[in-house]
């Protein structure tokens, strides 16, 4: 039996996965350009929305440029001390340098050279290797994802902010939600991070999702156009639809698929997402999907509120990539079969 080509597995890239080429192309090649004007990257969407495997793919290409060093960090554990041990490990040249240049035994790092008094800080110490890195015509890539606003997180932004103002050969890429991402750049150190250069995860192209769709599938190109529409080009639901239509013996869309399908929404995503909504957004959303789309003035007619009473609801709701607003005076959700879930919600509250 043919292996199903579309996973809901995150993180890891799947067989049918429609490239984000531009955004991916554009992130490189501001990385390798010799005159790079930004250092640092951030990528942000809904949880779902293809930040871990847009990460994923610039991590490979880079990775196979030998002039570059890549090293992945988690914001919940001391991310200096991380990047120091990382590093000694990731090349031999490097772990020579530390063991005859620095004494890293205080952090558990290299070997103890008794000729030389420990290196205090770690800060100090991380320098000093960027500047052989350096020396050695290479450069170092930082990528962290689920970034959130740690006291680790915070610690290691301000250092690396020295670290780009000294011109040292560091590059930082991130990967967070909204929220997370918003509230990290609004720490009052931190502001630096508001020019760098963010970039947010937008729906996949339906018409490239129709077309993987018709062709893994065996299906016309209408009713691959169909499924695209019901995805909504959000990336969690192309993989999550795709799998379950390929379950079906004719390939189709049945009511057992959009069960399904709404089960793993609900199950891997939307819970989440509603877990951290204010009681307030919870219910404008309620009001919200009531219809594909709808003025923001009959929203605010049924709701019985005031422009400036919705308008910070409207910017929190916005921001966590839950409703558009691109189009002036309009209002829409934009999350595939939200409806459905946000309405069981309401139906199970009434049980």
């Amino acid at each position: 039996m043919e292996r199903n080509p579309f996973v809901i597995n995150f993180g890891k890239v799947p067989t049918q996965y429609i490239s984000r080429e531009l955004l991916i192309d554009e992130i490189v090649q501001e990385l390798t350009d010799d005159a790079a004007q930004n250092n640092c990257f951030m990528l942000t969407g809904t949880r779902g929305s293809g930040k871990t495997v847009t990460m994923t793919s610039i991590e490979k290409i880079i990775a196979e440029m030998n002039d570059w060093i890549i090293v992945r960090l988690n914001s919940e554990r001391n991310m200096l001390e991380s990047l120091v041990g990382k590093l000694y490990d990731s090349r031999e040249f490097i772990s020579a340098f530390i063991d005859a240049s620095v004494n890293l035994s205080k952090f558990g790092i290299g070997l103890n050279i008794s000729s030389k008094a420990p290196v205090a800080d770690i800060e100090s110490a991380l320098e000093i290797i960027l500047k052989e890195i350096g020396r050695q015509h290479k450069r170092l890539l930082v990528t962290v994802d689920e970034v959130s606003n740690t006291s680790h997180m915070r610690e290691f932004a301000s250092s690396f902010q020295i670290l780009i103002r000294e011109d040292l050969p560091v590059y930082l890429l991130m990967a967070g939600l909204y929220k997370n991402i918003h509230d990290l750049k609004n720490e009052k150190n931190l502001t630096f991070l508001y020019r760098a250069t963010q970039y947010e995860m937008e729906p996949l192209n339906l018409t490239l999702i129709a077309e993987r769709y018709s062709s893994v599938l065996k299906i016309s190109y209408e009713a691959a156009m169909e499924m695209a529409l019901i995805t909504r080009g959000y990336p969690f639901a192309y993989q999550a639809l795709g799998k379950y239509v390929w379950e079906e013996d004719k390939h189709t869309v049945t009511d057992r698929v959009l069960l399904r399908l709404d089960e793993a929404l609900s199950h891997y995503v939307y819970k989440k997402i509603w877990s951290e909504l204010s009681e307030t957004d919870k219910w404008y959303m309620t009001h919200i999907v009531q219809k594909e789309s709808m003025p923001v003035s009959e929203l605010l007619e049924i709701t019985s509120k005031k422009q400036n009473e919705f308008a910070q609801y409207r910017a929190r709701l916005r921001d966590k990539g839950l409703i558009d607003v691109s189009t002036h005076g309009i209002i829409c959700f934009t999350l595939p079969r939200f409806d459905v879930f946000v309405h069981n919600i309401v139906k199970e509250r009434m049980i």
